[in-house]
């Protein structure tokens, strides 16, 4: 819960930060589901929040050095041989702002998950729950989760912050990365 609560921190902070993002998330919502209540199946015709979803994760980088892990088996990695037992620290940051992977990897970009049709995209270098049989078991409930709740909320306000605040994106750091504290406005949508 800890983690979806801090994405959803950070959504709302970047909605404030890109309103031109959230309208067009709050029309998709308007043009898909009007005024009823978000349902997962809304997600595959809502690619654009879909899109923005995913990038507030990666963007958010929440737990950039993951958790520690232990290798099963002897292991040759990129030349470095890891005997059987040896702690590793992944960094999940290392995928997830990859130039290679990403076009602007330190910039807030949703068109990261989406072609030049407006479809939505997948990325294999979007790993914020890690990967393989160590990956996040809550990763099915935090993705609906995320989903329903972000649209939820941006389908009833739109997120502004107060007059004359400054949004700063920098993190405070933690074992995760929570956003800063800020004050929000919650202007209700109808």
């Amino acid at each position: 819960m800890e983690t979806t609560s801090t994405t959803l921190k950070w959504g709302f902070l970047l909605m404030m930060k890109y309103p031109e993002i959230q309208r067009n998330v709050q029309k998709e919502i308007e043009t898909v589901i009007g005024s009823a209540e978000p349902q997962m199946i809304h997600r595959k015709q809502m690619p654009y929040t879909d899109a923005v979803i995913h990038e507030i994760q990666r963007f958010a980088n929440l737990v950039p050095t993951n958790v520690p892990h232990q290798t099963t088996q002897d292991v040759t990695l990129k030349g470095f041989f890891l005997p059987k037992g040896t702690h590793i620290i992944p960094s999940l940051t290392s995928v997830l702002r990859d130039d290679k992977y990403f076009k602007k990897p330190d910039d807030f970009y949703p068109q990261h998950f989406l072609d030049s049709d407006g479809n939505f995209v997948k990325n294999e270098a979007f790993l914020p729950f890690s990967a393989g049989k160590r990956s996040c078991a809550g990763e099915n409930l935090a993705k609906m989760e995320l989903f329903l709740f972000f649209t939820k909320l941006l389908q009833n306000f739109t997120f502004k912050a107060p007059s004359g605040a400054k949004l700063d994106l920098t993190a405070e750091v933690g074992f995760t990365l929570r956003p800063q504290e800020h004050d929000i406005c919650a202007i209700p949508h109808y």
